[in-house]
């Protein structure tokens, strides 16, 4: 697996939230994609802060948020 399988995520508009977590899935969807193995999980660390990795604990084809 790719050696990005964690994006971490600050922000302080709801606007820039929408785009860089947009990208993150877009992009970890790339690497899930070649091992058909792990889906996503999005974290609420705290106002403004989300971090979005691969899981394994995540179905393939999945993304997750927790709060």
């Amino acid at each position: 697996m790719s050696t990005i399988e964690r994006i971490d995520i600050q922000v302080t508009s709801r606007h820039l939230l929408d785009e860089r977590l947009d990208a993150a899935v877009r992009n970890l969807q790339e690497i899930a994609v070649l091992t058909g193995t792990h889906g996503i999980l999005i974290t609420r660390n705290g106002p403004g802060h989300f971090t979005a990795e691969l899981s394994d604990q995540v179905p393939y084809g999945i993304s997750e948020l927790l709060h």
